[in-house]
């Protein structure tokens, strides 16, 4: 099994999933497919990184608070991000997010993420992987 990310079509928004051993890796995937929603991620070079920590009460709600908080950073900082080293402590979230500032001629993002939502909201364990799955308002 190796991690693996992808998207599902949900009306006008996208769907991100993420899969991986653990719970972690399944979060980093996911948060790769967010930014591969907006950008071609070949192009997202990690020069700089970010501390993020968030927490929520389960696992589905910590992932759309870690989604929610790389979208607030790229969109405050102008940056997207390529990388990411997720740790997870029960429903604690401390990670480090790499990318660098947006250039729109170079990047040409696709859309604007406004924030993940509820919808389809999923985070499990199927099989040997877990995946890690939502909607993003774009």
């Amino acid at each position: 099994m190796t991690a693996r990310w992808e998207h599902f079509v949900h009306g006008a928004d996208v769907g991100v999933r993420g899969f991986g051993a653990t719970r972690a890796e399944a979060f980093e995937q996911a948060a790769l497919a967010l930014t591969a929603a907006i950008a071609e991620l070949g192009t997202v070079t990690p020069r700089e990184s970010v501390a993020i920590e968030c927490d929520a009460p389960d696992d589905e709600l910590l992932l759309a608070e870690w989604l929610n908080a790389l979208i607030y950073e790229m969109s405050t900082r102008r940056m997207l991000f390529s990388g990411f080293t997720v740790r997870l402590e029960g429903t604690h979230l401390a990670a480090e997010a790499r990318g660098e500032a947006l250039d729109v001629a170079r990047h040409r993002p696709a859309v604007e993420a406004k924030g993940a939502t509820y919808t389809a909201l999923r985070v499990a364990r199927e099989g040997d992987e877990w995946v890690a799955q939502t909607v993003v308002d774009v």
